[in-house]
């Protein structure tokens, strides 16, 4: 469209190549890359395929295949956000991969060419057996994982332990074929990294009420002789010292990643090798996350950052870091090495999410997987601006400012666009500055996108994010608020029309503002929490069962403020439109603390619609899903801000 005439038309109602489909088609990004021999293998998303992952296969020659067809889904459940759900090796010269199955959560013995075999059984108590961070141990015949284990139907009725799976197929059908290599003590285990030499294993552990980014150990043991691990002996950690990560160096020291200093920074043998106020690894999510990566040579490959996280490799004995260049501005927590390569999954404001290898011997990173392509002239893609806002008590916040952008329509002079405030979930999480085709969506129609990164948020130190504690629903609303009103103080956005809208977490913080603010006009809320007391009750998973423990007070100090902080008691006072969206097969954010919420609204005083899906989980993975939701997101910013989008189907509010 260059050199054409930029046209007038109100914003919100500009027409746009970017439709739901689109955004639907390109949900999801690769994850948990690893090596098999010298070949790259991840996995991947697949949304019209009811939104499985399935495994991808790099050959030596560059091509790349889905080396699983559905409906095998490689996912695990462990702690429900699961973790590494495969691992592969090279034996009798060809690739031997075990995975874990979601549908069934069984791990699987694959050959290509070959059917998967299952390596361990089914159990009917309570959610069954599950398994993470599998990894092959050919010399035992075994494959040493975690294991999640229900023993009673209750969310909380389950022990973790570090096992041995058979090779040979025994436990397919025999729980009792599984070897256990440690006792239940520890209420939440990562999987085992073995020294060099087999004669070590190393592990992090953690229990109720911390969360891993609150407090973690470090536990080494010795292998011994008969396959079993002696006493583990704490080597780092505490109640007040996150350990995320901890990886064997080629010459048996031993790596990790601590936030002692206030900072998660890389430790060798407890001595820092490049002591910043920057990030080197990040919150524990999901077992088996990688932020650093040792090399033969001594290097070590890391992806480091204050906010933004990039790729680079630090040399122990200078302290120093050379970072990869390329157009990515944001490295994901997964990362294998092998040999001078190096692998992980990037992405920036102009290009999605790639597989992306570095050589470290020529400083050269390409791209070799899951290669983003324009599925639009690009010129329709935000045009983001990272962006520091001053809050309450002059404390910093951090967002991702995107305006609406168009290249063939502006909107009419003396008018302001709306802006709708995204709040991340987590909440110990961030929201990277990349191009996200959800966010085009609404740009490119004209409504911008606030993507606040408030306190609670990582990615900046451990203080910024322990300024959420005790205040989850005072600290994040507060600081989206703020952004939200500095928008419209500057002539940005419309005072009138600001709207927010985030997910799980985000979802409480949009819910959680329509309860105790006037800032906004309206609000999307996806599988929130909105029950606090429900919620810490037995109506969530295990991991998180207590994370409210430090978000809001321990439940036994501070019952009240459960009460008084959660929208599900003061619907009442909602006047705002709404949508609330939610899959009927969440068990982290269930469907009845909607359904409690929902009892106290007013429809007259607060016209609002509520979407269930079946067979969608805590965050939605199937096209159909994300294109039902984002049209009925676009359809009530229509409706209340007044605006005229072509081609939305509209959503009927009740009141």
């Amino acid at each position: 469209m260059k050199g054409e005439t930029m046209r007038v038309l109100e914003y919100g109602s500009w027409p746009s190549p970017v439709d739901a489909a689109l955004a639907a088609a390109h949900d999801g990004r690769p994850d948990h890359v690893g090596f098999v021999g010298d070949e790259v293998w991840w996995t991947e998303p697949r949304p019209a395929e009811g939104g499985r992952r399935t495994l991808v296969r790099r050959h030596a020659d560059g091509t790349e295949e889905s080396a699983l067809p559905a409906p095998w889904d490689v996912r695990s459940r462990v702690i429900e956000y699961g973790g590494v759900p495969w691992t592969g090796v090279v034996a009798d010269g060809r690739p031997l991969l075990v995975f874990a199955n979601f549908a069934d959560q069984r791990l699987y013995r694959w050959e290509p060419g070959a059917e998967p075999r299952p390596l361990t059984p089914v159990s009917g108590v309570g959610g069954g057996l599950r398994w993470a961070e599998p990894q092959v141990r050919v010399e035992r015949g075994e494959v040493w994982c975690v294991l999640e284990e229900f023993t009673g139907e209750g969310p909380a009725d389950v022990r973790r332990v570090l096992a041995a799976v058979p090779l040979d197929g025994s436990a397919a059908e025999d729980r009792h074929a599984v070897r256990e290599l440690t006792d239940d003590r520890r209420r939440f285990v990562t999987g085992p990294r073995l020294s060099p030499d087999g004669a070590r294993a190393a592990w992090i552990a953690w229990d109720h009420p911390l969360m891993p980014w609150d407090g973690t150990d470090l536990l080494v043991a010795d292998v011994l002789d008969d396959g079993t691990l002696g006493t583990p002996r704490t080597v780092a950690g505490g109640p007040e010292e996150s350990v995320p990560q901890a990886e064997w160096a080629p010459d048996g020291s031993l790596l990790y990643a601590s936030d002692r200093t206030g900072w998660w920074n890389l430790y060798r043998d407890g001595t820092p090798l490049c002591p910043r106020d920057e990030e080197f690894a990040g919150p524990l999510w999901k077992l088996g996350q990688n932020w650093f990566a040792s090399l033969d040579s001594g290097l070590v490959a890391v992806v480091h950052g204050r906010g933004a996280a990039t790729l680079g490799i630090l040399d122990p004995a200078t302290g120093e870091v050379v970072d990869a260049a390329g157009p990515w501005t944001e490295f994901t927590a997964t990362l294998a090495a092998h040999g001078d390569r190096v692998v992980s999954v990037a992405a920036g404001p102009r290009s999605g999410w790639e597989t992306v290898e570095l050589d470290v011997r020529t400083g050269r990173a390409r791209v070799i997987g899951a290669a983003h392509r324009d599925a639009v002239d690009p010129a329709y893609y935000p045009q983001p601006v990272a962006r520091t806002f001053t809050g309450p008590d002059g404390r910093d916040i951090h967002a991702h400012i995107h305006p609406p952008h168009h290249p063939g329509f502006t909107g009419p002079d003396g008018t302001l666009p709306p802006y709708v405030v995204w709040a991340h979930g987590g909440p110990t999480s961030r929201v990277p500055l990349v191009l996200d085709l959800e966010i085009a969506y609404f740009t490119s129609r004209g409504i911008g996108v606030a993507e606040v990164n408030y306190g609670g948020s990582t990615g900046h130190g451990r203080a910024y994010r322990n300024r959420l504690r005790g205040q989850w629903g005072v600290v994040d609303v507060e600081d989206c608020a703020a952004v939200a009103l500095a928008l419209a103080d500057e002539g940005t956005a419309d005072r009138g029309r600001l709207a927010i809208r985030g997910g799980s977490a985000g979802g409480w913080t949009s819910a959680a503002s329509l309860t105790t603010t006037d800032v906004y006009a309206c609000a999307t809320i996806l599988y929130p929490v909105l029950d606090l007391s429900g919620w810490s009750d037995g109506e969530t998973h295990d991991f998180e069962s207590q994370y409210l423990e430090s978000l809001v007070g321990p439940l036994a100090d501070v019952p009240e403020r459960y009460a008084e902080r959660s929208p599900a008691g003061h619907a009442d006072q909602v006047t705002a439109p709404f949508l609330l969206l939610q899959g009927l097969d969440d068990v982290i954010c269930p469907p009845a603390q909607c359904e409690r919420f929902l009892a106290g609204i007013d429809a007259r005083r607060a016209p609002h619609a509520y979407l269930t899906f079946a067979g969608e989980g805590h965050g939605f993975r199937r096209a159909e899903t994300i294109v039902r939701a984002l049209e009925a997101e676009l359809s009530l910013y229509a409706q209340v801000f007044g605006l005229n989008p072509p081609d939305v189907p509209k959503l009927e509010l009740s009141g």
